[in-house]
């Protein structure tokens, strides 16, 4: 007869290896509902930061701005009043000169000839053959054609003389502004070197640029002496004027790509922000005219991180 031997496990070992199943156990059965859970939590709402401004009430003033080239719009031209010889120059490039101031000395090819011999035979006739050639009006040689000993026809062109009292800026208009312009407004021209001159509207060319269809603006302005010829230099015209209008900064004014609808993000409470669509007006500057809706003193429009904002959009005010 066989005997056989068994081994049992300890009674220790046993129970901790059951306590152990039943720990795992527990854990298993509790992971799906903890995922469920963290799957029906709703996700948190995103908060833009932005800043904000109020309304401001003031005048507008929109303007045209254009190139304008001073010029001189008359040329006096100086010529000779005789055949000769010119025997003596009063005039220089650029050099001012008054109506009436002597400019050249012709001598006739005459008295070149036999002047001489004149005087020999009767002292008391006293002939020069010499002719003198005054400026006509004031301004400033802008040409000058012959010197000393040229020998010059009668009626030839010796000097021009660009009148200081036709100085004036000629602005190019484009025709379809004609109407914002009127004769003797006032215009505000600014030169390269900074300097600023008031100028009144004179008068309209007659004609009207073929290509560019624009129509030249003679401006008159004081205290031109020191204004070369062909400078050019900013013109600028009141087109349209508002007062007491409301306005807001052009950094809270957002629109579609082709720019036919516009609106502002308004907020609503602390921490929304709806589309608000608006008309505007007039652009100065930075500020652009509010035609509607009528906002009031307190309403807070944002200024920035405006762009791309949903309707009904949750914000934060950063200062």
């Amino acid at each position: 007869m066989k005997i056989y031997k068994t081994t049992c496990m300890p009674f220790k070992s046993l129970l901790a290896i059951l306590t152990a199943a039943v720990i795992c156990s527990s854990c298993g059965g509790n992971a799906p509902a903890d995922a469920g859970a963290a799957a029906d939590a709703p996700a948190a709402a995103t908060v833009t930061p932005v800043k904000v401004t109020t309304v401001d009430q003031s005048s507008l003033t929109d303007y045209i701005e254009l190139n304008a080239t001073s010029s001189f719009l008359q040329k006096n031209y100086v010529k000779a009043n005789a055949i000769g010889y010119i025997q003596k120059v009063n005039a220089q490039i650029g050099h001012y000169v008054n109506k009436g101031e002597v400019l050249f000395t012709i001598k006739t090819k005459e008295s070149q000839s036999i002047g001489n011999s004149i005087n020999i035979l009767d002292t008391t006739f006293k002939f020069s053959g010499l002719n003198k050639i005054k400026a006509s009006e004031h301004g400033y040689i802008t040409q000058l054609s012959h010197q000393v000993g040229d020998y010059v026809q009668d009626g030839e062109q010796l000097a021009i003389i660009s009148d200081r009292g036709s100085f004036a800026f000629i602005m190019q208009l484009p025709y379809e502004l004609r109407a914002s312009v009127t004769n003797n407004q006032d215009v505000l021209l600014s030169l390269p070197d900074g300097t600023k001159l008031n100028g009144k509207v004179n008068s309209f060319m007659p004609t009207v640029d073929t290509l560019s269809q624009t129509q030249g603006i003679v401006i008159k302005v004081a205290g031109n002496n020191a204004i070369p010829e062909n400078l050019v230099a900013r013109a600028r015209i009141v087109k349209t004027a508002r007062s007491n209008t409301i306005s807001l900064p052009s950094s809270a004014i957002l629109s579609n790509e082709t720019q036919t609808e516009f609106w502002v993000m308004k907020l609503i409470d602390a921490n929304t922000a709806v589309k608000t669509p608006i008309k505007k007006g007039i652009e100065s500057g930075d500020k652009i005219e509010i035609l509607s809706p009528r906002f009031s003193p307190n309403d807070k429009i944002i200024i920035s991180g405006n762009y791309g904002l949903a309707d009904t959009a949750k914000v934060k005010i950063i200062k």
